[in-house]
């Protein structure tokens, strides 16, 4: 009798087992449909705006962002690799030099070769410098749209599908709305197709190593996110959370020293192939890295709503302290604020947990460390519309800074008109679900701060466009965006880091057993 009543439940638990995963697999199924039709329109909403003006643009000498990416593209498929970050009389360093990893090189090398094959003109040695054509322009931005297709978009849809796996309290309506949140990032869209980037790579591939460690595939999570950090330095941003995180697993596993040991192989071999062609000798790598680590260019650039430039209001930092200096403060700085975060995921891994301890580094690193600039914004905004459907008040509350903090560029490369319309259209979505319309309980007992706080950022807004500055302070109206911008980002810094550690309580007790 016992065996017949063990066999029965033994039945209905594989069955309800195979009625789980058939669900799975039908919500599965129906969010690629929706991934599908959100990612034509975000397609959509990418064209419309590379139809506007880029950055430099009729701009002479150097002209801008737009020349630099096309100026890449003319050296690397002119000259042999180890010449591409090497002064000489056929690169001028001065002239737009290559100052990212190699594998955005390898990229520009790719796209040279596309370029050449419709415009030879536009990659031409020497004759190409200041190049501008509408057709060049097309082909230029259609690279731009090509690797968004080709590793964003698709990195968002294994992330979407990775992280909502575990939780079943996920409808379709809310991952539709973290896929929109996710593909129609106005920061991301109007930097890359209007500013004129390629930070959707870098952004991709993280998020793709993101989505890999949160399916517990830690070796190919690994190996993605080492080629964003060679492809853009800035990828270093999410570090301490890749490092802290994947070492606490590690530490929970049978054999923690062998797990450490596979996950620095893969991390090194990748480092490897990428700088094959500079490692035929160390003064070859030293110049590379001499060109990702650019300190002469100073402490931050324009009024960026970090600590650095925000103080320096008060404090004078260029003028009184060393370079030298400047650099052990903003490092120490750095890693002393990443420390708290590092801690908790080291003592207790969670998926969660992990994507806050991405948006903690992300702050740390914009707030406080050396050479930061407006278009940094995207790093730490990155994890918070990962973490949307979660914290959607904290999302809504850093996206509207976020695109504050990057008017003044804006307006610079005339993309005023993109700016609005693509403002209008997310906030059109965020509040299309009821995720965009709850609000979390900090931002609730302080919802008229925070109102009044958006009330000034509108209006700041139609400042900005229509009233000259008073000329003694010509960049007066700079400065008020970035002291606002500043104050909220450090608010969410601080709240980011409060709810990691909250996290700690509610942590699965999977999560606390030795891993296999």
């Amino acid at each position: 009798m016992e065996k017949v009543k063990e066999s029965k439940v033994t039945k209905n638990k594989d069955d309800l087992d195979n009625h789980d995963d058939a669900c799975w697999w039908s919500i599965h199924k129906g969010v690629k449909a929706i991934f599908l039709s959100i990612s034509l329109f975000a397609l959509l909403v990418r064209v419309a705006v590379s139809l506007h003006p880029y950055s430099g643009a009729g701009i002479p000498p150097k002209y801008g962002d737009y020349e630099a990416q096309r100026h890449w593209m003319e050296i690397t498929i002119n000259l042999p690799a180890k010449d591409w970050y090497q002064n000489s009389t056929t690169n001028d360093l001065s002239y737009w030099g290559l100052d990212y990893p190699p594998l955005t090189a390898y990229q520009s090398y790719i796209h040279g070769l596309f370029l050449k094959l419709f415009d030879p003109e536009s990659v031409s040695l020497f004759t190409s410098r200041g190049y501008e054509s509408y057709f060049g322009k097309l082909l230029m931005r259609w690279t731009v749209l090509s690797s968004d297709v080709l590793i964003f978009f698709p990195a968002v849809l294994y992330f979407v599908l990775a992280y909502s796996s575990n939780n079943s309290s996920f409808r379709k309506s809310d991952l539709a709305w973290q896929i929109a949140i996710l593909l129609i990032n106005p920061c991301l869209i109007l930097i890359d197709h209007g500013h004129f980037q390629y930070n959707c790579i870098s952004l991709g591939l993280t998020v793709g190593a993101m989505a890999a460690i949160c399916t517990d595939k830690d070796l190919v999570g690994s190996f993605l996110f080492t080629l964003a950090l060679n492809h853009k330095q800035m990828s270093a941003y999410f570090a301490p959370a890749f490092f802290s995180h994947l070492l606490g697993k590690c530490m929970r596993r049978r054999n923690p020293i062998v797990e450490v040991l596979k996950l620095g192989l893969v991390v090194l071999g990748t480092f490897a192939i990428i700088w094959l062609p500079y490692l035929h000798s160390v003064d070859a790598v030293l110049q590379v890295l001499s060109r990702l680590a650019p300190f002469e260019r100073g402490l931050y650039e324009d009024y960026v709503a970090n600590f650095w430039c925000t103080t320096s209001v008060l404090i004078k930092w260029k003028r009184f302290f060393s370079v030298k200096l400047l650099k052990f403060l903003s490092f120490t700085a750095t890693l002393s604020t990443c420390l708290p975060s590092m801690i908790q995921q080291i003592r207790f891994p969670s998926k969660q947990g992990f994507l806050h301890g991405l948006l903690c580094s992300s702050f740390s690193f914009y707030l406080f460390s050396f050479q930061v600039h407006e278009k940094s914004v995207l790093l730490p905004l990155l994890p918070a519309s990962m973490l949307a459907l979660d914290e959607p008040s904290l999302f809504i509350h850093f996206l509207h800074y976020a695109l504050l903090s990057m008017f003044p560029l804006i307006v610079r490369d005339k993309l005023v008109q993109a700016y609005l319309a693509i403002y209008a259209l997310t906030f059109l979505i965020i509040n299309a679900s009821n995720k965009g319309q709850r609000k979390g309980r900090a931002f609730q007992s302080a919802r008229v701060l925070f109102g009044f706080f958006l009330f000034c950022s509108l209006v700041l807004h139609v400042v900005y466009l229509v009233v000259r500055p008073p000329e003694r302070y010509p960049f007066l109206f700079e400065a008020v965006i970035m002291l606002l911008c500043f104050s909220q980002f450090t608010f969410l810094a601080v709240f980011s880091n409060i709810k990691q550690w909250t996290l700690s309580k509610d942590v699965q007790p999977m999560d606390k057993q030795k891993l296999n």
